[in-house]
Parts: C-alpha cells; sequence; structure tokens
C-alpha cells in the first residue's frame, strides 16, 4: 500500500494545454498539478467538458497536433519528462510502460482484423516474454476472464458484445504490464452488471500487477469503488484533490459539493434531484477569477481573483477563497 511519502511514478507539474502556441491561446487544460505513485488509483471526476480527456491524452502525448504544439509544463514519469521526449521515446513508453482504455472500444479495435491479430500485434512489441504468439493471445484473453479464448482470437469485433469487447481492449492494453493504466470512462458504454464485473477484472489485475491507475470517470459511485484518491476538475482546473474518503465526508469546494449531492441516494425520497445552476463557460469564454463562481451559491466579490490551490488539511487541496468548513448531512 502507499502512502504519501512514497516518492510519485508520475508527477504532473503546472501543465497546460492550449489551442495553439503561445501563452495568449484559450486554454483546454491550464497549471495542472497531479501525482499518482505506483499502485495507487486516482480518480479524475467532472462535468462533460472539464479537461478530463484531454489530460489522460496529454500523458501519452497523444494529442493532435495543434494542441501537441500547446502543450506546457512537465509530466515527469519515473524521473523523465515526457513534455521532452522524441518519438522514439514516446513510442518506447506507449503500451510498454503507460497504456490506456478509451471508453469506446470500437475505437480502439479495428474492425477489420480478428482479434487474435490485434492482440498479437501488440504481443509482438514485448519481446523478451517467452512462448508462442498463439499461446499469449490466449493466455491474454484468459487474463481478463474471456470464456473459449482460443475461438475468440478468430472473432471481429462486431461479433463480441459491448462488455467483451472491453475485455479485449483491457487484454491488449496489459498484454505489456505497464506501469501506469489510464482508464478514460471504460464502463460508459456498458450496462450496470458488465460495468460492476470490468471495474473487478480491473481492480483484481492491479493487485496482481501493481499498477497505478488515472481512472477518468463522471460516477462518483466508481470513483468509491475504484479509487484512493480523487481529483475534481472544472473548466479546465483541478479545483479540489484528496483521500476519496475525505473528499466524500467532508468535501470543500463548492463545487465538489454541489456535484456529491446531486448524485441520487437510498435514504432520499426527493421529488427532484439538486442540479448546479448555468452551464459549464466554453473554452474561449472562461470568466475572470474563480472557474466556478457564475454559478457558485457562495460567490463574493473576491472570487473575481484567482484563487490558488492550498492544503486545508492533511494531502486536501482546494483551490477557494471561501471554503465550505461542515461535513455533509451537517445541520
Amino acid at each position: 500500500m502507499t502512502t504519501p511519502t512514497d516518492p510519485p511514478l508520475l508527477d504532473i507539474r503546472n501543465l497546460s494545454v492550449r489551442l495553439g502556441e503561445g501563452a495568449a491561446s484559450p486554454a483546454l487544460i491550464e497549471n495542472i498539478n497531479l501525482r499518482i505513485r505506483a499502485g495507487e488509483t486516482v480518480g479524475l471526476v467532472g462535468e462533460s467538458g472539464s479537461g478530463k480527456t484531454t489530460l489522460g491524452m496529454s500523458l501519452m502525448r497523444l494529442l493532435p497536433p495543434l494542441l501537441d504544439r500547446g502543450l506546457s509544463g512537465q509530466i515527469h514519469y519515473d524521473g523523465d519528462d515526457i513534455v521532452q521526449m522524441d518519438r522514439a521515446e514516446l513510442t518506447r513508453l506507449r503500451g510498454g510502460e503507460i497504456s490506456m482504455i478509451l471508453q469506446d472500444p470500437m475505437a480502439s479495435l479495428n474492425p477489420i482484423f480478428t482479434i487474435g491479430n490485434q492482440l498479437k500485434e501488440g504481443l509482438r512489441l514485448h519481446a523478451t516474454a517467452s512462448g508462442s504468439l498463439e499461446d499469449r493471445a490466449i493466455a491474454a484473453l484468459e487474463s481478463v476472464r474471456i470464456p473459449s479464448p482460443e475461438a475468440r482470437l478468430q472473432n471481429h469485433p462486431h461479433q463480441m458484445s459491448g462488455g467483451m469487447r472491453q475485455r479485449v481492449v483491457g487484454a491488449i492494453s496489459l498484454t505489456r504490464a505497464p506501469r501506469l493504466l489510464v482508464a478514460d470512462e471504460p464502463t460508459t458504454s456498458l450496462d450496470v452488471t458488465i460495468q460492476y464485473q470490468f471495474l473487478e477484472l480491473l481492480k483484481d489485475l492491479q493487485k496482481r500487477a501493481g499498477m497505478a491507475m488515472l481512472f477518468i470517470t463522471h460516477d462518483f459511485g466508481v470513483v468509491a469503488k475504484m479509487c484512493d484518491r480523487v481529483a475534481v476538475m472544472y473548466a479546465g482546473q483541478i479545483v479540489e484533490e484528496g483521500p476519496v474518503r475525505e473528499i466524500f465526508r467532508r468535501p470543500r469546494h463548492w463545487y465538489t459539493r454541489a456535484l456529491l449531492d446531486s448524485v441520487p441516494t437510498l435514504d432520499q425520497a426527493l421529488d427532484r434531484l439538486p442540479t448546479i445552476p448555468g452551464s459549464p463557460p466554453s473554452v474561449a469564454n472562461r470568466p475572470q477569477g474563480c472557474r466556478f463562481h457564475p454559478r457558485c451559491a457562495n460567490a463574493q466579490a473576491k472570487c473575481m481573483q484567482m484563487p490558488p490551490m492550498a492544503e486545508l488539511a492533511p494531502a486536501h487541496d482546494v483551490r477557494c477563497w471561501f471554503p465550505l468548513q461542515e461535513q455533509r448531512g451537517a445541520a
């Protein structure tokens, strides 16, 4: 088990992604600071358009050319800065050290080739492993609990269910035993039962491999099940970060509290769930100062200035001039 004193495997410092070069260009994400330790799972939550996927793609330098040119800051992975890596170094990193699972498995799988062809392509890059490609491909499918793996190697993606395709993507992502897995809403397209099975599978694989994970989601239920820590994003910034239990029990940012209050619970009898008024700002029209203040129930004049990220409790940081004080459910 990792502790806050363990050195980070991934250390993101002042990371920004802009729509082109230069500080005047609009930023999709801005001044991101985040650490992930070996074996740790960090959740990344926020509304659509908050910058979660942009951050995930940045870690592997898989951004479109325009955005890659607008990348600044540092992404230290095991001591090396990914932002400064050349093409050869990135090729070694992707799939070998860091892998990614996308929310739509069909975006990762080629519809023309069989599952076996696509698995073996990834396995060919793992030259240190022993055994035939066929045996290793079968073992990879077995590791993600796909029944009749020998027969499934002959299937094309469209011949498999959504849950089965997502397991195949997981098998491909894990063939080279990555030390860090970026999972970008991997259960969004799955029904509840298959979602639970896939999450259990990921937890088991993580425990066996000891890998770290950045789990991108909009579902706090998934965060509670999967994550050790959670970072909350709004309009391109991390506004709160801390241990999952601490964030759930005592959120300090008004946006985090509003998100948690909008999650239905079995012990509440409400005609309507609470909602957050207004809409998130567009990239080109973000407000001055605190990004959330136009929608915040506690906005004050000082909120027109950008608040710094401040530590309010051990390993619990928040970007707010007037953070919440009471626990959730307190009178």
